[in-house]
């Protein structure tokens, strides 16, 4: 199967979009859209309750009384974790409901005879849109993208009103944190009665190499008015210095109310290609102009790349053999809940690819638009995954109760929005099917594969398939429904597999984290393997314990045996909710890549009382810690991953051995050391030298906070992110892993809190808050901007420590 197609980052841009947050008088910061602008974030100046009251649809319905607030919002985040809740572990203890929106507007006379709609990127779930008292629609599922057309029911002369009813009150219907309210962006959206199509835009590339590239443009244009139109369709593409790298017009004849695809062709010379290493990224802006006027024009970035599938070289992006070291991650964004900022969205990306990812799962639902925009921008591939059931449900009132009737709609609203990011690799149409290895499920697979390709045929589809405890073999008429085989948890099957479907390209959807070198050893020595995809990338919200370990006497057992509060979420990522690589992240990285060769680490040591129990999910508990005052003289087992053929270990500048971390050693040494504080010290080394250095050095008493920004200056547009680290350190500077300070938050100027975390799965004290607890001496602030620009000062204080101060500089939109 070979795939060779430009992508575009499929975040559709007005010609405006610069404007569209200008701190003066932009929509961000006033009741009512701008005139000017085909698209206009609407994200601002929005009422909400928590509750039900019916007339709050009606136009005149009084909510004076109701909070203010700026979208993204996630109303279940900040309520208390409690195991009365009806989201169970599966989402966390958090609670869920039904809760009210509503916006107030007025509507530029210029829209007289425009078309104008409202554009939800997503709702959690159930959403019911109405305008000025009307009802628009309901839309059960919480992941997918929507619009609404408004311009018969808008009111030219007076106040509009948009009310949003959400309810996610039918518990169970998630596995994991879902979220509610509207926690993705809401735009407005006014055009011409001629106009381009909502994700009425696709860009391939029939053929694309160093020399030359062949992009193919297809526009779906609309006519809604009731007169013939002739018009031009004009697409210019531009590069990253906004040099022009092709363009073509073409003339078009449009019948009165109706709709013509039309396809264009541009060569492109000497493209500059999308890759994870530079993900090059060009424009294309694509304008209807009728009587020499421009009546609709959008913008968007595209990347230039070629993909291929074959069992002889696994995959291919652009030519080059590339091995998958995926990581499956769920939509949460930690203490921010499911609210979907984009600085968000974006760190996420950045922290997978500093753990040395290259492909991401979006288990088990499509992402955000800013999250796929940042893969395309930072080089990360992506499975973009549609559904976690079909007809059968996992839970009462999941997915399952809806897919007869929205399945099409939602696969649809996946691959047209989806359809142009350069990142995304593979479409995956489900997870773990409940009626697996069924005739039933056989052919649900065809409907959703021939679905894509109706709109796609670039790429291929797969799904993640587990054994039902029958003959493994009993899946093959399933997996011969998709293009790869997705494997969860089987992939040490795949070269028996191999042997009796020689044909098939194997991809493990998910694996336990503690499998990793078995793991990385298949996929490296399997052309027909293309890659692995963890169990997870990120520790999550929800599915509560998953991941966990715990001491004798406490409750033994997986997560789905035992209700387990108060764990509520999952610590099977490799990065925990604060960002913090975990040791297994850096193993991982090191199997897989080139840029991290040496790393220490110790094992937490058990008592005499307390012995370690680990789950299916989880790793031993290991620390960048030297730091165990409790066991001075016992043996504290120490691991070192190395890339060298050998490693030394030191316990102040005393040789403790030497030993090999070769790959028939899984690049791994364990040594057993008797505890003494100081100095342990781990030597990579090479015929005899000395290479490489790491250390972990004793710490003293908590003495100091110290204080870390992931940027010093932010936007002041409402939405913009800084993200800071707070870290309690003896009077050194060195971390103090023991340390569970009760840490005190004070904002002054521009900005609020917006979440605070520790890490610490246990511990149910909210997310939102001026106050949190340290653990192994972190914790971690997010601070959201304001809509005046004025510097951001952070005050972090602990009972018998110095305050810490952090100055952030916010700068207007």
């Amino acid at each position: 199967m070979k795939i060779n197609n430009i992508y575009s980052s499929g975040h559709v841009i007005t010609v405006l979009t610069a404007l569209l947050l200008l701190a003066g008088n932009s929509v961000c910061r006033a009741q009512n859209p701008r005139k000017t602008e085909r698209k206009q974030l609407f994200d601002y100046k929005w009422k909400f309750f928590l509750g039900d009251t019916a007339s709050a649809k009606e136009t005149h319905f009084n909510d004076a009384a109701w909070r203010g607030l700026d979208l993204p919002h996630d109303w279940s985040i900040e309520g208390k974790i409690s195991p009365k809740n009806p989201t169970g572990g599966a989402g966390g203890y958090f609670p869920a409901g039904i809760g009210w929106y509503r916006k107030t507007f007025k509507a530029p006379v210029e829209w007289k005879g425009k078309k104008v709609s409202v554009y939800f990127e997503g709702v959690y779930m159930n959403s019911e849109v109405f305008i000025n008292g009307k009802s628009l629609g309901i839309y059960p599922y919480g992941y997918s993208s929507f619009s609404y057309d408004l311009s018969p029911y808008l009111d030219l002369n007076n106040e509009n009103v948009i009310a949003v009813r959400v309810d996610n009150s039918q518990q169970i219907n998630s596995r994991w944190y879902s979220g509610s309210g509207i926690y993705r962006h809401v735009w407005m959206i006014a055009t011409d009665v001629v106009h381009i199509a909502e994700w009425g835009v696709s860009i391939t590339t029939p053929e694309v190499s160093p020399k030359k590239a062949t992009v193919q443009i297809k526009t779906l244009v609309k006519n809604e008015s009731g007169l013939p139109q002739t018009i031009v369709l004009s697409t210019w593409l531009k590069d990253a210095n906004s040099k022009n790298a092709g363009n073509d017009q073409i003339k078009v004849n449009l019948a009165a109310n109706s709709e013509k695809e039309i396809a264009q062709t541009i060569i492109v010379a000497d493209p500059l290609q999308w890759t994870t290493e530079t993900p090059r990224l060009y424009d294309a802006q694509i304008s209807i102009l009728r009587n020499k006027n421009v009546v609709d024009k959008t913008e968007m970035s595209f990347g230039m790349r070629s993909i291929k599938f074959t069992p002889e070289n696994g995959f291919q992006l652009n030519g080059k053999t590339i091995k998958l070291n995926g990581g499956c991650v769920h939509h949460d964004n930690g203490c921010l809940g499911a609210a979907a900022f984009d600085r968000a969205e974006e760190r996420k990306v950045e922290l997978l690819k500093a753990a040395g990812f290259n492909a991401v799962r979006t288990s088990h639902n499509p992402p955000s638009e800013a999250f796929l925009n940042a893969c395309d921008s930072l080089g990360l591939l992506v499975v973009d995954e549609s559904f976690d059931c079909w007809k059968v449900g996992k839970n009462k009132h999941d997915y399952a109760q809806y897919f007869n009737q929205w399945w099409k709609r939602d696969l649809d609203a996946m691959v047209l929005r989806d359809r142009n990011h350069p990142s995304i690799m593979m479409w995956s149409i489900g997870n773990e099917i409940v009626e697996r290895g069924t005739p039933e499920a056989v052919q649900t697979a065809k409907m959703l594969t021939n679905a894509i390709k109706k709109i796609d045929t670039g790429r291929p589809v797969t799904s993640a398939v587990v054994e039902n405890g029958k003959d493994w073999a009993i899946m093959d008429s399933l997996i011969a429904a998709h293009d790869v085989a997705g494997y969860n948890y089987h992939l040490w099957n795949a070269p028996a597999d191999h042997q009796r479907v020689p044909s098939r390209m194997i991809v493990q959807t998910e694996s336990y984290p503690k499998d990793a070198f078995a793991n990385w050893k298949l996929v490296t020595n399997n052309n027909y393997v293309i890659g692995d995809f963890v169990w997870t990338a990120m520790d999550y919200l929800g599915e509560s314990g998953i991941g966990r370990w715990y001491y004798s006497g406490d409750v033994p057992g997986e997560h789905w045996e035992h209700d387990l509060f108060p764990w509520h979420g999952a610590y099977c990522g490799d990065i925990d909710l604060t960002g913090w690589r975990k040791p297994i992240s850096h193993y991982r990285n090191l199997l897989y890549n080139n840029n991290e060769k040496l790393y220490l680490a110790v094992r937490e040591p058990e008592s005499d009382s307390l012995k370690i129990k680990t789950t299916w999910w989880a790793v031993w508990p290991t620390w960048e810690s030297w730091t165990w005052p409790d066991y001075i003289g016992k043996d504290i087992n120490v691991e070192v991953y190395s890339k060298y053929p050998k490693v030394r270990l030191y316990l102040n500048d005393k040789l403790i051995g030497e030993k090999p971390t070769t790959v028939e050693q899984e690049h791994k040494a364990e040594f057993a050391v008797p505890y003494s504080p100081g100095q342990l010290k781990a030597v990579g080394v090479d015929n005899g030298k000395e290479m490489e250095t790491t250390v972990l050095q004793t710490a003293g008493d908590a003495a100091k906070i110290k204080l870390a920004a992931d940027r010093k200056e932010i936007t002041a547009d409402g939405q913009d992110l800084c993200y800071v680290t707070i870290e309690i350190t003896d009077k050194a500077g060195i971390l103090q892993p023991n340390a569970v300070n009760h840490l005190v938050f004070k904002i002054e100027g521009s900005g609020t809190i917006a979440g605070v975390v520790n890490a610490d799965m246990k511990d149910t004290d909210s997310y939102v808050g001026d106050t949190h607890k340290t653990w192994h001496g972190r914790a971690m602030v997010v601070i959201r901007s304001m809509h005046n620009a004025s510097d951001i000062k952070l005050t972090v204080s602990s009972p018998d420590l110095s305050e810490a101060v952090l100055n952030i500089k916010t700068l207007k939109h």
